[in-house]
């Protein structure tokens, strides 16, 4: 440990720049790590705070949600058999606001007006998404659609309901079908841990394996998740190549070390020290630093770093910086003090 601390106060310079970088790209990471959370939450609210439970879907729908139709005879049996569970619907669609301009919104309906899964909405009222608030819409205020012949007046809302990036608009079953002009609902929800039943006709998906089938979802997540790992593990090579050039001009150090008796574990203890102290200083920096951004960026970027994030990713950076360093330092185990010592590379 001294050792460690004495050769950081001896190089700062090298030192501060190994820390600035890994302070730079784990705030990046950080960064990025919380924008796709935000946009995850954008564009699956609805979905994602539903509780743990199975969905079902018609096989013929190709795992599309808006193409599955359930027959009514299906969704009455598995209602009946099923406590808790509710068959719903989605469609993105929009409503006209009291100065005539439309807003998109996510329209959802249910069948189970006791479950406290979806808001219990009564003919000719709709429940939105607070964000509504923003553009001007009021509890009281009647909004229009053009393939429903009467009003929809706003009884209140909801907080972080969206679904692809739209508010949702919480509407009653006989509304939802005259707009569109259907009967069947599209999906049933079965909440609870237990296995999926095997129903003819129809297939099951855990809330994960559903979020998936959203096409927006998917590819937006992945996209996102691959920068942030790729950066993960650019923060390991810059470990890897930080160390190997320390070591490189240290070889005749370490064999008079050696030749002194200190053994190959201390000398990997000591660099193990360095990178510790090093990426806890950069993660301390960086998450203080994410969290000023998500208070000054602007309101309507989606941002959301919690706390089980924030502290699977440091795990993380301290699990490739030791890796990386440790690689470097192979060459630590073939040094030789007599042949290092002749070299005068001290």
């Amino acid at each position: 440990m001294n050792l460690a601390w004495k050769e950081m106060k001896k190089n700062k310079a090298r030192f501060l720049i190994l820390g600035s970088i890994v302070f730079l790209v784990s705030l990046l990471t950080f960064i990025i790590s919380g924008l796709a959370n935000g946009l995850s939450q954008d564009n699956a609210a609805l979905i994602k705070d539903l509780p743990k439970g199975q969905f079902y879907m018609t096989k013929d729908s190709d795992q599309t949600y808006n193409l599955s139709k359930i027959d009514a005879s299906t969704e009455d049996k598995i209602l009946k058999n099923t406590q808790d569970a509710v068959a719903f619907s989605i469609q993105m669609g929009f409503l006209n606001d009291p100065g005539e301009k439309q807003r998109s919104v996510a329209f959802v309906t249910s069948t189970n007006t006791k479950s406290k899964l979806f808001p219990n909405i009564k003919k000719g009222e709709v429940v939105l998404d607070s964000s509504m608030k923003d553009k001007g819409i009021k509890i009281g205020d009647a909004l229009t659609n053009n393939q429903y012949s009467g009003k929809l007046t706003v009884k209140g809302f909801v907080e972080q309901k969206k679904f692809s990036h739209a508010p949702v608009a919480y509407i009653n079953i006989n509304d939802y079908k005259e707009i569109y002009r259907v009967k069947e609902m599209q999906l049933v929800f079965v909440p609870g841990d237990k296995s999926p039943k095997h129903i003819t006709g129809l297939q099951s998906f855990s809330k994960k394996e559903f979020l998936n089938t959203i096409p927006s979802f998917n590819a937006e997540q992945m996209s996102l998740n691959m920068i942030v790992w790729f950066l993960v593990i650019i923060s390991g090579m810059l470990f890897a190549i930080f160390f190997y050039m320390m070591n490189v001009q240290k070889i005749g150090l370490y064999g008079i070390l050696k030749a002194i008796g200190i053994k190959t574990r201390k000398l990997f203890q000591m660099m193990w020290t360095q990178m510790v102290f090093i990426t806890i200083i950069s993660l301390v920096l960086s998450i203080a630093f994410s969290q000023i951004f998500n208070l000054v960026a602007p309101k309507g970027m989606p941002f959301s770093l919690t706390f089980e994030t924030t502290f699977l990713l440091s795990i993380v950076f301290l699990i490739i910086g030791f890796i990386g360093a440790t690689l470097s330092g192979i060459q630590i185990r073939k040094v030789e003090p007599l042949q290092a010592i002749q070299q005068g590379e001290v």
